[in-house]
Formats: structure tokens, sequence, C-alpha cells
């Protein structure tokens, strides 16, 4: 069941906030990252800037940041998260848990940056996999919340992670996932998608406010993408540290 005529479904896509790793391990499925003092500020900033919106549902990643940055939201607007385990992280295997650092060395890492569509995470998932988990989980909200409206037009946020929401993006583009890399995603960004029958709008991107801040990335951050690498799993962003 798609998305009937006349009828649409806006995604408001919003990632973690800040952990005391982000941008330096590859926290992947780890269970117990919490978000840190950062991360909490960030959740509480964006409960802020999104109270006034009418949402239908608030998805989450089952992972401790993601459930930690929806919450602030979700008791500002009295609605209680649905977690859905399609929107975890990516299952980054025998990475996870390891500096992004020496991560530069493995074989994997060039496959990653240059042809993700061919990346196997070792004992873990591909992105492809991934791509396919996250495209199907939206397109099955989007179908069961447009049916379930009363206007037609049900607005939803999903609290997820880095590469979760640029697979997302990446399919609302029609960009090949070898593309996808090129998407960047910071901590506490919103990116907002609106879907119709017959083609998805791209309507926000790695947006974190009315600011100029993010625009310069970190020094480390910058150092990676002047090599051209995107920085796996997601990166601490430029910003509100």
């Amino acid at each position: 069941m798609g998305i009937p005529a006349n009828a649409s479904a806006t995604l408001i896509l919003l990632r973690h906030g800040l952990t005391a790793v982000t941008g330096s391990v590859l926290a992947g499925r780890s269970p117990g990252i919490d978000l840190d003092e950062r991360g909490r500020r960030q959740a509480e900033e964006t409960a802020r800037r999104l109270s006034g919106l009418h949402l239908d549902a608030i998805v989450t990643s089952p992972l401790e940041r993601c459930r930690q940055t929806a919450a602030p939201l979700a008791a500002a607007l009295g609605l209680e998260p649905v977690v859905d385990e399609r929107f975890s992280e990516c299952d980054y295997g025998t990475w996870t848990g390891r500096t992004l650092e020496e991560l530069k060395d493995e074989p994997e890492w060039p496959v990653v940056q240059q042809q993700p569509s061919a990346a196997h995470f070792p004992g873990g998932e591909s992105l492809a996999q991934v791509s396919a988990r996250v495209v199907g989980a939206v397109r099955d909200w989007n179908a069961r919340l447009a049916a379930a409206s009363d206007t037609g037009h049900p607005r939803y946020l999903v609290c997820a992670h880095g590469d979760v929401i640029k697979a997302a993006a990446a399919d609302a583009l029609g960009m090949h996932l070898d593309l996808f890399q090129r998407i960047q995603v910071d901590p506490c960004s919103v990116t907002a998608l609106r879907y119709t029958r017959t083609r998805p709008f791209l309507l926000r991107l790695n947006d974190v406010g009315a600011t100029a801040e993010g625009l310069a990335p970190p020094p480390e951050e910058g150092a990676q993408q002047s090599a051209g690498d995107a920085v796996v799993g997601g990166g601490a962003g430029g910003g509100r540290r």
C-alpha cells in the first residue's frame, strides 16, 4: 500500500545528539552510549525548536542516544515515542568500538568511501542492507500514517543515525548509494522529506538552525574531508559543542 492520490507524508529525520565518542569512535550498536552534556543541551534546543509542529508520531532507533534525543520533544508534544528496530544504526560488525583513525588502515575503508554499495562491514551489515531496511521502513510508515490521517497529510519524526539518514535522503533524491557519502548529517540536524504518490521532495538537509554554525568543519573533520574521505558514522559536526 502506497500513499493515496492527493495525499502526502512529511518525514522529519533527526540525528541523535553528541556523545563522548561521536566523531572519534565508531559506536555502532554498542549499548550504553548516552548523550553527553552537549548532546543533552542539543536535544533540549531541538525540542524548543520543533515544539510548534503538529506530529502524528515520533519514531526512534532503539539505541539510547536516539531515545534520549527524542525524549524532550516527545514530552513537549505529549507523544509516546515508538521504537522501530529498522531505524537502528548500521551493524558495523568488528569495526564497532574502534577509532576512526585506526579504521582508515582497513582494506575495506576505500570501498566504504568510494563504492558504498559494495561495502560490507566484517561480521556486520552491508550498506546496501542498511539502505533497504531504512527505505522499507519509511515507506511502511508513510503508508500507515497516510491511511490513518484525517487530513491525508501526516507528519512524523524519526530520530536515527547519520548513515541511516543519509540512506533515506539519497533514496529520496534518486541518488545511487555510491553517492551517499556526499551527504553530511550533523548531530541533532534536521532533514525533512515530503513523500507524494509520484515522488519525494527534499525540504531540508542537515539543518541545524538559523545560524552559520556548522558551515566550517572542526579541524579534525576538515583535515579528513580535505583528503576526500567522508566521516564514517556521521561525525561530530561543526557547531554546538
